[in-house]
């Protein structure tokens, strides 16, 4: 053990007697290294950024049916049982979908029709700007005077308004609404009111488009009024009259499925369609990503083969050209004692630390570079995005690298340094 010390100290001492040469070494090892980290950088965060976007998107994840079916409980049950399932919703009728919504009164009076969309605790669009939409309260019923039943007194229910819906409204987050379904029923119009409170107002990046999110049973009631039948929930006096509903489960045309992770999006895409159901996906999206990774890895391989088939010629043949011009001096520490392990250290030990020195520059380059080309791209970049990035870890697995091919490198000559005979150097002597 103090032997191999000895060697290893002695090869450093030759290494820094050597500068220029050592130099040398270091400075060709990160003239190679420096551009593939840069390449590697900006292949990892273009595509790193794309992801991102992707992801935080929810919509990229939003799987609907082109078309209406007919959808029970239990087949959307099921669905949301479903590992690549992350949310559920039924969707009702569109044309039955829609809500007069008002704010104000008199002369500042504003009323907009809105599409609703249901939604429930745990919806991941609602989530990702984190808002939710409570459950519907449920209604507590008073009587007149004369003992009869009167119209329930019922809290605002909460709903999650569009950026251009609350924006036309003139709401924000707090704000009180009247919601108001129209419907022609023998041969009348007739309307029912419901209050609303506004939870929260969703940005533009989340909907473009009129729509208030609220929970499925306040959806449900205003397809049922529609339909011509009584929501006792919401109150006759509110006017949710009608006939009784019928008996058996509710039958829904479309629903709101949102997919665990982009890998699944495909997944469950293939699964409906083996159900002979079209869907909209954003598949397509996603596999765009997917295939620029594959070929940007593809590209990064075979440049990083080329070079480190380069870098390993270059190590091992200046290597062997170091233990070549040490001839003499390897075979002087064979005759002081020196083992044939040890001897062999000699130039592995000097390739390690190039292998160090070399990616510490390359590193430092490589930090340079990426800030300017973020700096020009800033423009086009959000919040923490960067088009040249790269991670601890990868920097690691770049010393690994370059360090298992220097010792690779290096074995040929440390086997030549080893075989080096004391005899020839009392000769030459």
């Amino acid at each position: 053990m103090r032997t191999v010390a000895r060697a290893c100290l002695l090869a450093l001492r030759d290494y820094a007697h050597e500068g220029l040469l050592s130099a040398c070494s270091v400075l060709g090892l990160a003239a190679v290294l420096t551009p593939l980290l840069v390449l590697y950088g900006v292949k990892f965060g273009v595509v790193q950024t794309l992801t991102d976007r992707l992801l935080e998107d929810p919509r990229t994840l939003e799987i609907s049916p082109v078309t209406s079916g007919r959808y029970t409980p239990d087949y959307l049950a099921r669905l949301a049982a479903h590992p690549d399932v992350s949310f559920v919703l039924p969707r009702t009728r569109s044309i039955a979908a829609t809500m007069d919504l008002s704010h104000g009164e008199g002369q500042t009076r504003k009323t907009l029709v809105a599409s609703l969309e249901p939604t429930a605790p745990g919806d991941p669009l609602l989530a990702r700007y984190h808002a939710t939409v409570p459950a519907m309260p449920t209604a507590v019923g008073k009587s007149n005077a004369d003992g009869d039943a009167a119209s329930p007194a019922l809290t605002p229910i909460g709903v999650a308004l569009s950026a251009t819906a609350a924006e036309k409204l003139r709401v924000r987050q707090g704000d009180p609404l009247l919601g108001r379904v129209e419907r022609r029923y023998q041969g009348q119009v007739q309307s029912a009111r419901v209050p609303l409170r506004v939870v929260a107002v969703l940005p533009l990046a989340a909907q473009q488009k009129d729509v208030a999110y609220v929970p499925l049973p306040l959806l449900e009631a205003a397809e049922d009024f529609r339909d011509g039948r009584a929501v006792p929930e919401l109150g006759a006096g509110n006017g949710w009259t009608g006939e009784p509903r019928p008996d058996g489960p509710r039958v829904y045309p479309g629903f709101r499925l949102y997919a665990r992770n982009m890998a699944a999006v495909s997944s469950l895409r293939q699964g409906f369609a083996r159900q002979k159901l079209d869907v909209y996906t954003h598949a397509e999206e996603i596999e765009q990503v997917s295939t620029l990774a594959r070929a940007l890895n593809l590209i990064f391989g075979l440049i990083c083969a080329a070079a480190a088939a380069g870098f390993l010629a270059s190590t091992a043949s200046s290597a062997l050209a170091g233990v070549k011009r040490k001839e003499r001096i390897l075979g002087l520490l064979r005759l002081t004692g020196f083992a044939t392990g040890a001897l062999m250290l000699f130039p592995m030990v000097q390739a390690l630390l190039t292998a160090l020195l070399g990616t510490a520059l390359a590193s430092g380059i490589y930090a340079v570079a990426a800030a300017v080309i973020n700096h020009l791209f800033a423009a086009s970049l959000n919040g923490m995005e960067q088009v040249c990035r790269l991670l601890p870890e990868h920097f690691l697995l770049a010393f690994a690298l370059v360090a298992g091919l220097s010792m690779l490198a290096a074995l040929g000559p440390a086997l030549r340094a080893a075989r080096v005979e004391p005899s020839e150097v009392i000769r030459d002597v």
